[in-house]
């Protein structure tokens, strides 16, 4: 296990976050060499369904005894695609979010783009964008805090934009500039992570890859709300990691559609 140092923007302090080496998944092989998913998992029933296996913290779990082999073209065919869809969406809603921005400005004071530091793909500190929902300094006297349902700090506005996940069209522009993927597990706050290190000792297998604008986690068990709300998406972050492949991606998008029309999981 290889230990990486994750540098924060206000200076000269760091923290180290434990990452497995990360492989591509083509072929996902069980430890006798068979082919677990002849299917490319696109057949298989989806979502797929978590076992009491799949919470397991130790090393003979269902889903860590999996081996991937690792290809190549899967890693850069997914960043191509990852540019190529990004520029596309940010073609068609950037009128969208210009209305947004004047919309968030007009509604409450402070800017429309609210910047946090997030992590993503080997435990790497970077800025995440979205308009803002909350008031500006609203974790002045609190400090870092899971966002609760029906949160005061979250304007009207911002409850709209929530719930239709229109806050999140910033991210777009971090998918094109590499910090993230249109799906992966979602960037977590450096703050959470840990404390969520400390509970769940395979938290940072899910930053075995990039983090993403949705993920299998997000279209199955909605927002973790607290540490013990957390360990279901894990496990979902987990079997994404290593089961990932074109396939799934493709219906993770697919069912995201209809996550966000139907407003399903949103804080």
């Amino acid at each position: 296990m290889a230990v990486y140092p994750v540098s924060n923007s206000s200076g000269g302090k760091s923290i180290a976050e434990p990452i497995a080496e990360a492989r591509c998944p083509r072929a996902l092989k069980s430890e006798g060499g068979k082919d677990t998913l002849s299917s490319k998992f696109g057949l298989q029933p989806f979502p797929p369904k978590l076992d009491k296996a799949a919470f397991d913290e130790g090393p003979e779990s269902a889903i860590s005894s999996f081996e991937y082999v690792c290809t190549f073209g899967y890693e850069v065919s997914k960043r191509f695609l990852d540019i190529f869809l990004s520029l596309t969406l940010l073609t068609f809603v950037f009128p969208l979010m210009v209305v947004l921005s004047i919309l968030i400005r007009f509604s409450s004071p402070g800017p429309a783009i609210y910047c946090q530091r997030r992590l993503t793909d080997g435990g790497k500190v970077f800025t995440i964008f979205k308009f803002r929902t909350m008031g500006t300094d609203a974790e002045r006297g609190s400090g870092a805090v899971w966002a609760a349902d029906k949160d005061p700090r979250i304007t009207p506005l911002g409850h709209f934009m929530r719930k239709t996940r229109l806050d999140e069209l910033p991210q777009l522009l971090n998918v094109v500039i590499g910090d993230m993927s249109l799906v992966g597990p979602r960037p977590e706050r450096p703050e959470f992570a840990r404390e969520l290190e400390k509970k769940f000792p395979s938290f940072s297998k899910r930053t075995q890859v990039k983090a993403g604008l949705t993920g299998l986690a997000q279209i199955s068990s909605g927002y973790a709300a607290s540490v013990d709300s957390y360990k279901e998406k894990l496990a979902w972050d987990r079997l994404y990691v290593q089961r990932r492949s074109f396939m799934l991606d493709l219906r993770i998008m697919l069912r995201t559609i209809s996550v966000v029309i139907k407003g399903d999981g949103a804080r």
